[in-house]
């Protein structure tokens, strides 16, 4: 009996090793993602067509006095966290109607990801 506990426990953390090394981890599918959707329009440490994005986890919306926000933005009453930046990037107008930015993404293990990303560049994680 023993002998058949310890090979099922082989092959489960075999099992683990072969799924775990299929996928890159979350920090690198975070920045791979991040820089395949969002560096067209903004950057990590400076303005673009938007604001920069390093520090972002937690920050007061609108509120980077560096960057011009649309009125409505500048407006907000929230903090970005895991369920604005989701609804943000699922559909902008959704959170903040008459906001500028016009992208949506609609696959949820991508802004997922990029969220996470964006978490642990501001020490959230």
């Amino acid at each position: 009996m023993r002998r058949k506990h310890g090979f099922f426990a082989l092959a489960v953390c075999y099992c683990a090793v072969i799924a775990f090394s299929a996928q890159p981890d979350a920090a690198n599918r975070g920045r791979e993602t991040f820089e395949k959707r969002c560096v067209g329009c903004h950057s990590l440490d400076n303005n673009k067509v938007g604001p920069s994005l390093r520090n972002v986890f937690g920050r007061r919306a609108g509120a980077d006095a560096r960057f011009p926000y649309s009125d409505a933005l500048k407006k907000a009453q929230f903090s970005w966290s895991d369920a604005t930046l989701d609804k943000w990037l699922a559909d902008p107008d959704s959170l903040v109607p008459e906001n500028d930015m016009a992208f949506r993404m609609d696959n949820a293990a991508e802004r997922a990801a990029i969220i996470d990303y964006l978490k642990q560049l501001s020490g959230k994680l």
